[in-house]
């Protein structure tokens, strides 16, 4: 009988041990897309200043260039697939950036028009301005992407 106890605790274990990261990786996912882990509050939008008011701070590192402010056109946006970002420009000189994952299933977001950031999946619909839902599946906004003007170059923080 003893045997038999030993084998059931280190069942017990093995299964408690899987149960907490099960636990945990799905509590990191709950929050994915949020602000603050609060499930249905909008992610800040990123913005930036004009071209000629954007400068470097003392000691910061410059990134490279996700794009030229000539790419995002005006009143639309560009997806980078490689980097999973999506660059809007809803209004001339007004630049924001949001992660392209799609908060509904996962899905990359493929085109900006109508003002709104378009899931091709399920037909999510954020706003290009704010990245909040305009149109479910999702329920959970894009999250901001810090991002900055310099020069003609969009770079992220």
């Amino acid at each position: 009988m003893t045997g038999h106890r030993v084998r059931s605790s280190s069942r017990r274990a093995v299964l408690a041990s899987a149960c907490a990261a099960c636990t945990a990786a799905l509590a990191g996912c709950a929050r994915y897309g949020t602000s603050s882990g609060l499930a249905g509050a909008p992610a800040p939008a990123a913005t930036t200043p004009p071209a000629g008011g954007a400068s470097s701070s003392a000691g910061a590192t410059t990134s490279a260039a996700l794009a030229s402010t000539a790419d995002i056109p005006v009143g639309g946006g560009k997806v980078l697939t490689a980097q999973k970002i999506v660059i809007t420009q809803p209004q001339a000189g007004s630049f924001h950036a949001f992660t392209a994952i799609c908060t509904h299933q996962g899905c990359i977001v493929n085109s900006v028009s109508g003002g709104t950031i378009d899931c091709p999946c399920h037909g999510s619909k954020y706003s290009a301005v704010n990245g909040s839902v305009v149109n479910g599946p999702a329920t959970l906004p894009l999250a901001a992407v810090s991002i900055k003007v310099q020069g003609t170059s969009i770079v992220q923080l």
